[in-house]
Protein backbone atom coordinates (compact mmCIF):
# COMPACT_ATOMS: atom_id res chain seq x y z
CA UNK A 1 0.00 0.00 0.00
CA UNK A 2 1.17 3.45 -0.44
CA UNK A 3 2.09 5.83 2.48
CA UNK A 4 2.14 9.16 2.61
CA UNK A 5 4.66 11.82 4.13
CA UNK A 6 4.58 15.28 5.48
CA UNK A 7 7.41 17.66 4.49
CA UNK A 8 8.46 20.95 5.21
CA UNK A 9 10.30 24.06 4.14
CA UNK A 10 10.63 28.04 3.88
CA UNK A 11 8.53 28.10 0.79
CA UNK A 12 6.17 25.03 -1.28
CA UNK A 13 9.02 24.54 -3.79
CA UNK A 14 11.82 23.75 -1.21
CA UNK A 15 9.64 21.43 0.21
CA UNK A 16 8.86 19.61 -2.88
CA UNK A 17 12.63 19.68 -4.00
CA UNK A 18 13.17 18.32 -0.18
CA UNK A 19 10.76 15.85 -0.42
CA UNK A 20 12.36 14.60 -4.24
CA UNK A 21 15.49 14.42 -2.87
CA UNK A 22 14.70 12.49 0.29
CA UNK A 23 12.94 10.18 -1.63
CA UNK A 24 14.84 10.06 -4.93
CA UNK A 25 11.90 10.79 -7.15
CA UNK A 26 11.73 13.03 -9.55
CA UNK A 27 10.13 16.52 -9.28
CA UNK A 28 8.01 15.90 -11.68
CA UNK A 29 6.61 12.65 -10.71
CA UNK A 30 6.10 13.50 -7.49
CA UNK A 31 2.22 13.39 -5.73
CA UNK A 32 1.82 16.02 -3.97
CA UNK A 33 -0.63 18.37 -1.91
CA UNK A 34 0.02 21.81 -0.76
CA UNK A 35 -1.06 21.62 3.34
CA UNK A 36 0.00 25.12 3.75
CA UNK A 37 1.45 27.60 1.69
CA UNK A 38 3.14 29.04 5.04
CA UNK A 39 3.35 32.58 6.10
CA UNK A 40 6.27 35.19 6.80
CA UNK A 41 4.26 36.17 10.06
CA UNK A 42 3.58 39.54 11.47
CA UNK A 43 5.63 42.15 9.99
CA UNK A 44 8.50 38.99 9.14
CA UNK A 45 9.04 38.93 13.19
CA UNK A 46 6.55 36.75 14.64
CA UNK A 47 4.51 33.52 13.86
CA UNK A 48 6.33 32.92 11.21
CA UNK A 49 5.33 29.69 9.44
CA UNK A 50 6.91 27.26 7.04
CA UNK A 51 5.10 25.46 4.23
CA UNK A 52 3.78 22.16 4.23
CA UNK A 53 3.32 19.19 2.03
CA UNK A 54 2.02 15.97 1.80
CA UNK A 55 3.57 13.32 -0.62
CA UNK A 56 2.00 10.08 -1.35
CA UNK A 57 5.23 7.83 -1.89
CA UNK A 58 4.43 5.21 -4.35
CA UNK A 59 4.67 1.03 -4.01
CA UNK A 60 7.73 0.70 -5.90
CA UNK A 61 9.64 3.20 -3.51
CA UNK A 62 11.51 1.21 -1.11
CA UNK A 63 10.12 1.30 2.64
CA UNK A 64 13.15 1.54 3.75
CA UNK A 65 14.07 4.57 1.92
CA UNK A 66 11.08 6.24 2.89
CA UNK A 67 11.24 5.32 6.30
CA UNK A 68 15.11 7.01 6.35
CA UNK A 69 13.85 10.36 4.86
CA UNK A 70 14.89 13.09 7.47
CA UNK A 71 12.34 15.84 8.65
CA UNK A 72 9.70 13.83 7.15
CA UNK A 73 6.27 13.03 9.31
CA UNK A 74 3.42 10.59 8.85
CA UNK A 75 0.31 12.35 7.47
CA UNK A 76 -1.99 13.83 9.77
CA UNK A 77 0.10 14.03 12.53
CA UNK A 78 0.99 17.76 13.22
CA UNK A 79 4.41 18.86 12.64
CA UNK A 80 5.85 21.53 14.72
CA UNK A 81 6.18 25.01 13.21
CA UNK A 82 8.99 27.61 13.14
CA UNK A 83 9.24 29.96 15.52
CA UNK A 84 9.97 33.33 15.21
CA UNK A 85 13.44 32.80 17.34
CA UNK A 86 14.43 30.39 14.52
CA UNK A 87 14.01 33.51 11.89
CA UNK A 88 15.54 36.02 14.16
CA UNK A 89 15.00 39.56 14.49
CA UNK A 90 16.75 42.19 12.54
CA UNK A 91 16.68 45.67 12.57
CA UNK A 92 15.77 46.30 8.95
CA UNK A 93 12.57 44.08 9.39
CA UNK A 94 11.22 46.26 12.62
CA UNK A 95 12.06 49.86 10.91
CA UNK A 96 9.56 48.34 8.19
CA UNK A 97 6.74 47.61 11.01
CA UNK A 98 4.89 51.27 11.06
CA UNK A 99 4.13 51.08 7.79
CA UNK A 100 1.20 47.91 8.28
CA UNK A 101 0.58 49.04 11.97
CA UNK A 102 -3.02 49.50 11.33
CA UNK A 103 -3.78 46.31 9.70
CA UNK A 104 -3.64 42.72 12.14
CA UNK A 105 -5.70 43.24 14.72
CA UNK A 106 -4.42 43.81 18.30
CA UNK A 107 -5.53 40.77 20.07
CA UNK A 108 -3.75 38.46 16.82
CA UNK A 109 -0.17 40.82 17.03
CA UNK A 110 -0.58 39.99 20.81
CA UNK A 111 -1.17 36.43 20.72
CA UNK A 112 1.62 35.62 17.91
CA UNK A 113 4.37 37.94 20.01
CA UNK A 114 3.23 35.98 23.22
CA UNK A 115 4.15 32.33 21.40
CA UNK A 116 7.45 33.96 20.03
CA UNK A 117 8.29 34.82 23.10
CA UNK A 118 7.13 32.25 25.76
CA UNK A 119 4.93 35.26 27.28
CA UNK A 120 2.51 33.73 29.43
CA UNK A 121 -1.37 35.97 30.28
CA UNK A 122 -2.05 36.83 33.34
CA UNK A 123 -5.56 35.80 34.83
CA UNK A 124 -5.73 39.61 35.20
CA UNK A 125 -4.09 42.72 34.64
CA UNK A 126 -3.18 45.25 38.00
CA UNK A 127 -1.00 48.34 37.52
CA UNK A 128 2.01 45.80 39.33
CA UNK A 129 1.39 43.18 36.89
CA UNK A 130 1.43 45.12 34.19
CA UNK A 131 4.69 46.84 34.72
CA UNK A 132 6.14 43.36 35.15
CA UNK A 133 4.41 41.97 32.10
CA UNK A 134 5.50 45.52 29.73
CA UNK A 135 9.12 45.23 30.98
CA UNK A 136 9.18 41.62 30.48
CA UNK A 137 8.02 41.96 26.81
CA UNK A 138 10.65 44.74 26.51
CA UNK A 139 13.31 43.00 27.67
CA UNK A 140 12.94 39.84 25.61
CA UNK A 141 12.53 41.98 22.07
CA UNK A 142 15.70 44.30 23.28
CA UNK A 143 17.52 41.59 23.34
CA UNK A 144 17.02 39.93 20.52
CA UNK A 145 17.97 43.70 18.86
CA UNK A 146 20.93 44.30 21.13
CA UNK A 147 22.92 44.03 24.26
CA UNK A 148 23.95 45.80 27.47
CA UNK A 149 20.51 47.78 27.59
CA UNK A 150 18.92 48.59 30.65
CA UNK A 151 15.30 49.38 31.75
CA UNK A 152 14.05 51.77 34.25
CA UNK A 153 10.61 52.18 34.78
CA UNK A 154 8.27 55.00 35.67
CA UNK A 155 4.70 53.82 36.97
CA UNK A 156 2.45 56.75 36.39
CA UNK A 157 -1.52 57.48 36.73
CA UNK A 158 -2.09 57.83 33.17
CA UNK A 159 1.18 55.76 31.58
CA UNK A 160 3.84 53.40 32.58
CA UNK A 161 7.31 55.05 31.12
CA UNK A 162 9.94 52.46 30.46
CA UNK A 163 13.33 54.59 29.90
CA UNK A 164 15.81 52.03 28.11
CA UNK A 165 19.38 52.92 28.52
CA UNK A 166 22.89 51.32 27.22
CA UNK A 167 23.11 49.30 24.33
CA UNK A 168 22.76 50.48 20.40
CA UNK A 169 20.25 53.25 20.75
CA UNK A 170 20.60 54.01 17.25
CA UNK A 171 19.28 50.61 16.34
CA UNK A 172 16.39 50.50 18.91
CA UNK A 173 15.33 54.04 18.20
CA UNK A 174 15.60 53.55 13.78
CA UNK A 175 14.92 55.51 11.31
CA UNK A 176 12.54 58.59 12.39
CA UNK A 177 11.65 56.57 15.51
CA UNK A 178 9.81 53.99 13.34
CA UNK A 179 11.47 50.84 15.14
CA UNK A 180 11.01 52.42 18.72
CA UNK A 181 7.24 53.04 17.80
CA UNK A 182 6.71 49.61 16.47
CA UNK A 183 8.53 47.99 20.06
CA UNK A 184 5.96 50.52 21.97
CA UNK A 185 2.88 49.26 20.29
CA UNK A 186 3.97 45.89 20.50
CA UNK A 187 4.60 45.99 24.33
CA UNK A 188 1.39 48.01 24.73
CA UNK A 189 -0.58 45.61 23.16
CA UNK A 190 0.85 42.75 25.27
CA UNK A 191 0.06 44.54 28.42
CA UNK A 192 -3.47 45.54 27.70
CA UNK A 193 -4.54 41.96 25.96
CA UNK A 194 -6.87 41.58 29.03
CA UNK A 195 -7.11 44.96 30.42
CA UNK A 196 -10.82 46.43 30.53
CA UNK A 197 -9.05 49.81 30.34
CA UNK A 198 -6.04 50.79 28.10
CA UNK A 199 -2.97 51.05 29.90
CA UNK A 200 -1.18 53.48 27.88
CA UNK A 201 2.34 52.29 27.38
CA UNK A 202 5.59 54.79 26.59
CA UNK A 203 8.91 53.37 25.34
CA UNK A 204 11.96 56.50 25.52
CA UNK A 205 15.65 55.67 24.78
CA UNK A 206 18.40 57.96 25.81
CA UNK A 207 16.17 60.71 26.10
CA UNK A 208 14.82 60.18 22.77
CA UNK A 209 11.29 61.38 23.10
CA UNK A 210 12.16 64.45 24.62
CA UNK A 211 14.78 65.46 22.36
CA UNK A 212 12.20 64.69 19.80
CA UNK A 213 9.25 66.98 21.19
CA UNK A 214 11.40 69.68 21.34
CA UNK A 215 12.65 69.61 17.86
CA UNK A 216 9.06 69.70 16.53
CA UNK A 217 7.87 72.19 18.57
CA UNK A 218 10.71 74.60 17.51
CA UNK A 219 9.85 73.37 13.74
CA UNK A 220 6.46 74.29 14.41
CA UNK A 221 6.57 77.74 15.64
CA UNK A 222 9.30 78.42 12.52
CA UNK A 223 6.88 77.01 10.09
CA UNK A 224 4.47 79.17 11.64
CA UNK A 225 6.50 82.20 11.56
CA UNK A 226 6.96 81.28 8.07
CA UNK A 227 3.66 80.62 6.65
CA UNK A 228 2.17 84.19 8.71
CA UNK A 229 5.31 86.10 6.53
CA UNK A 230 4.46 84.82 3.15
CA UNK A 231 0.94 84.38 3.59
CA UNK A 232 1.54 80.57 2.30
CA UNK A 233 0.41 77.16 3.84
CA UNK A 234 3.61 75.33 4.86
CA UNK A 235 3.91 71.71 4.79
CA UNK A 236 5.30 68.94 7.17
CA UNK A 237 6.16 65.57 5.73
CA UNK A 238 4.86 62.48 6.10
CA UNK A 239 4.40 62.11 10.37
CA UNK A 240 2.96 59.39 13.08
CA UNK A 241 0.12 60.48 15.24
CA UNK A 242 2.02 61.23 17.88
CA UNK A 243 4.35 63.78 16.02
CA UNK A 244 1.58 65.62 14.58
CA UNK A 245 -0.18 65.91 18.22
CA UNK A 246 2.87 67.41 19.58
CA UNK A 247 2.67 70.02 16.27
CA UNK A 248 -1.44 70.57 16.67
CA UNK A 249 -1.02 71.24 20.46
CA UNK A 250 2.53 73.62 19.90
CA UNK A 251 0.26 75.86 17.90
CA UNK A 252 -3.25 75.64 19.18
CA UNK A 253 -3.03 79.04 20.49
CA UNK A 254 -1.67 80.65 17.95
CA UNK A 255 -3.79 83.10 16.59
CA UNK A 256 -2.35 83.55 13.21
CA UNK A 257 -2.65 80.40 11.59
CA UNK A 258 -4.24 77.26 11.89
CA UNK A 259 -2.78 72.94 11.69
CA UNK A 260 -4.56 70.29 9.55
CA UNK A 261 -3.63 66.43 8.74
CA UNK A 262 -3.61 65.99 5.43
CA UNK A 263 -4.03 61.98 3.93
CA UNK A 264 -4.83 58.51 4.84
CA UNK A 265 -3.45 55.86 6.26
CA UNK A 266 -1.03 56.02 9.57
CA UNK A 267 1.61 58.50 8.34
CA UNK A 268 0.12 61.31 7.05
CA UNK A 269 1.02 65.56 6.31
CA UNK A 270 0.46 68.17 8.46
CA UNK A 271 -0.19 71.65 6.93
CA UNK A 272 0.20 74.80 8.30
CA UNK A 273 -2.30 77.20 7.37
CA UNK A 274 -2.30 81.16 7.65
CA UNK A 275 -5.45 82.30 8.94
CA UNK A 276 -6.57 85.35 6.58
CA UNK A 277 -6.61 89.00 7.80
CA UNK A 278 -9.93 90.18 7.97
CA UNK A 279 -10.37 93.80 6.25
CA UNK A 280 -11.88 96.38 8.66
CA UNK A 281 -14.64 98.07 7.03
CA UNK A 282 -15.39 101.73 7.24
CA UNK A 283 -18.29 102.56 9.24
Amino acid sequence: MSSCLEFEAKAVDKAVKKASEALNIPIEKLQYNIISYGSSGIFGLVGVKKARISVTVPEDVASETAADAEEAVPCHVEAPEAGAGEEGIDADGIDGLLNDLGGPTSDHVASLVDEAFGLEKPAETHPAEAVATGKEALRRIIDFITSGAEIHVEAGEDRILFNVEGGNAGVLIGKRGQTLEAIQYLVEKIVNRQSDTRIRIQIDVEGYLNNRRENLKNLARKLSEKAKSTGKPATIGQMNAHDRRIIHLTLKNDQGVRTQSIGDGFYRKLVIFPKKRRKKQNL
